[in-house]
């Protein structure tokens, strides 16, 4: 089940054209096990998985979004999920130090990328997992760790940028990245939207949540097991889950627009819609 805060209000929701970058899951599959989420000795169908990402592609493009591609890179089955690549802001791109062997290579593909995009690229000394980790809400970014990314990557971000950097403690493993347990619905710093499963943090974390956002969804079990957080919005339309019902439910009665869509492949090497999407803002 998905429940409201007491505080919760309803006003217009305007959308804002969003830019991403996204990678065609040429060579996925699940051969290693580096999250809950991950079973090798289980079968994985890369056309349906392509099938599916090509569907949330279509949808970003008829929400009027600027779709960048990175070109995949074979042995990098993990590739597809974009957000992990690297958090940029303000022209800059801070990159990805992957803390899994597995993974490392996708950090230099993708500050590559940046490069040759226009990004200035700072290279990172600490682990971090780029917007797995990073969400902008408004001036702040709301930064996790405790499975991932290191607390010393969040003294790095207010380095970098010059913004506030409120640190989020996960403690559940099967929701290791923040983007996995919070969805930012709103980055507007007059009306910022956010929803969140309060099991996945910490007390204080909890009570930095309560405070910041009263007005905040809060998502059950049930949702956040489809991995329905992991949801990309533009501060109307929310691309989420097909099966968080409870969740798609809320964000109607917030007057959001939700549109669900099945990433079931994906999800069986740990992510959904937002890890397959890498928010660019030069």
């Amino acid at each position: 089940m998905t429940m409201t805060s007491p505080a919760s209000t309803r006003h217009e929701r305007i959308a804002t054209r969003r830019t991403v970058l996204m990678c065609r899951p040429e060579f996925y599959t699940v051969s290693y096990r580096i999250n809950p989420w991950m079973h090798p000795e289980d079968p994985t169908d890369t056309s349906l998985a392509l099938t599916q990402w090509q569907t949330l592609h279509d949808l970003y493009a008829s929400l009027g979004y600027r779709i960048e591609l990175i070109d995949p890179l074979p042995g990098l089955p993990d590739m597809v999920y974009a957000a992990n690549g690297g958090f940029t802001l303000d022209g800059m791109a801070y990159g990805a130090r992957f803390q899994y062997p597995e993974r490392g290579p996708e950090g230099p593909a993708y500050m590559d990328w940046f490069r040759e995009h226009g990004f200035e690229v700072a290279e990172p000394v600490s682990v971090n997992e780029g917007e797995g980790d990073f969400l902008l809400v408004g001036d702040a970014i709301l930064a996790g760790t405790g499975f991932r990314s290191d607390a010393g990557s969040h003294d790095e971000l207010r380095r970098i940028f010059g913004r506030e950097v409120v640190t989020l403690r996960l403690v559940n493993p099967s929701f290791y990245h923040l983007d996995t347990a919070l969805s930012v619905l709103d980055p507007d710093p007059e009306h910022p939207g956010i929803a969140y499963l309060p099991s996945a943090f910490d007390r204080a974390s909890l009570e930095i949540l309560e405070e910041r956002y009263p007005d905040s969804v809060l998502v059950g079990d049930d949702d956040a097991a489809v991995l329905g957080l992991n949801s990309f919005s533009d501060g109307r339309n929310v691309v989420i889950a097909s099966r968080a019902a409870g969740f798609e439910a809320s964000l109607r009665e917030r007057g959001y627009v939700p549109h669900g869509i099945d990433l079931s492949e994906l999800l069986l090497g740990g992510g959904g819609v937002k890890c397959c999407t890498l928010e660019l803002r030069w």
